[in-house]
């Protein structure tokens, strides 16, 4: 590989959430941590470069972006998913999580239900709860280590509970799902016919394994386009999440004055500047370094399933379609969820992502990053291991 994924990097005392903040989030200090989404990868070389040039520069007075920012998404998009963007439906901002926190406020009110899909994104559970909005679920079945939807339930909760929102998840996270076209014309048809607004998470669509694709589900129909809101960021693709950018495009002119005076109630306007000269550079130039990376994943995705069908039989590896974030059945192990905590916490030195997080019926699993060197990969399942033995 021209890119060197191999290597290991020191991150402590670097104001690393994932290494340096353990002690104050009630961890053991020196554990492994295996749990937030960032990976443990540079960003591409092209980056680092234009990121430098700014800085050499000195001057970080109010920016935005112009017109070649904008050129650079639509580019990878069309390239990529054969989805034709246009510069006006851009509202950037500092994150996801931000945008569905502005979506919520600027299409429901008080006490409106919305909807979502667990085990799913613990954050979509408490922004509807952080702004007093009806949570409604609609869970995810696991069928012979597959989750599917069940779309009858999904329409009659959408009913019964007069859904204003649904936020979809795909690529899913935990559970690493690529809804295929099928799927996604159906719930978009349902959520037609009972006029619910779609949030459509894609943060994710950009590590996907051999025999997926991913759809921009608002490319789907015209219909589909004018009741979506698409939420983009290279946050997770090119591990940028410390710059806070996130890119929403919403094609409807009036839904889109909506979700931008409810970004304007925050008090929040320009991205950092750091934040837009890094998407861009990465939409520019990082394709070469993001099919290396993807075929890393890949090959660690590997490890860690044959690793459990010979040394943890106990532990089932559920079959990622995207993501880098591996979704793991520990039922085998017959613990409930503090000895299972124990076991991987105290015993094993490991910190990773409990399923329960992601809503009741994540009660058995764990979620591990696997986007980190397979050295480290090797050591955190061997410790996982030593643990059990």
């Amino acid at each position: 590989m021209k890119f060197n994924f191999d290597e290991v990097i020191d991150r402590k005392n670097t104001n690393s959430i994932k290494y340096d903040f353990a002690t104050e989030l009630g961890k053991p200090e020196g554990i492994l941590p295996m749990w937030v989404a960032d990976m443990d990868f540079r960003v591409p070389p092209c980056v680092q470069e234009k990121i430098k040039e700014c800085a050499d520069f000195g001057i970080f007075g109010y920016s935005n972006a112009k017109s070649g920012y904008f050129h650079a998404i639509e580019k990878w998009y069309h390239e990529k998913y054969n989805y034709h963007l246009k510069e006006e439906w851009l509202v950037k901002t500092p994150g996801v999580v931000f945008a569905i926190s502005a979506a919520i406020r600027a299409f429901s009110e008080k006490g409106d239900g919305i909807l979502i899909q667990p085990p799913v994104y613990y954050p979509f559970r408490e922004e509807i709860l952080y702004n007093s909005r009806k949570l409604v679920t609609n869970e995810l079945h696991l069928d012979h280590d597959h989750y599917e939807i069940d779309f009858g339930a999904f329409e009659n909760k959408i009913r019964k509970n007069k859904v204003k929102l649904f936020i979809l998840c795909n690529p899913h996270n935990p559970v690493g799902r690529v809804f295929k076209e099928d799927e996604l014309r159906r719930m978009g048809e349902i959520c037609a016919r009972n006029q619910v607004i779609v949030v459509s998470d894609e943060i994710h669509c950009d590590i996907i394994y051999p025999g997926n694709k991913h759809t921009v589900f608002a490319s789907l129909s015209k219909e589909f386009e004018q009741m979506t809101i698409s939420c983009t960021s290279p946050s997770k693709t090119f591990n940028l999440a410390g710059l806070q950018v996130a890119n929403i495009f919403i094609a409807n002119k009036m839904l889109r004055k909506k979700f931008e005076k409810a970004v304007a109630f925050t008090g929040y306007s320009q991205l950092n500047l750091f934040g837009l000269v890094a998407s861009q550079a990465a939409y520019e130039g990082g394709a070469e370094w993001l099919a290396e990376l993807n075929e890393y994943l890949r090959g660690n995705v590997d490890f860690v399933r044959v690793f459990l069908q010979k040394r943890l039989p106990e532990i089932r590896l559920i079959e990622p379609e995207a993501t880098y974030l591996v979704w793991l059945d520990c039922r085998g192990l017959s613990l409930n969820d503090e000895e299972r905590e124990s076991l991987i916490v105290r015993k094993a030195g490991l910190w990773l992502d409990s399923g329960r997080m992601f809503g009741k019926c994540g009660e058995g699993f764990e979620r591990i990053n696997i986007a980190c060197p397979r050295t480290t990969l090797e050591t955190a399942l061997h410790r996982l291991l030593a643990a059990l033995e």
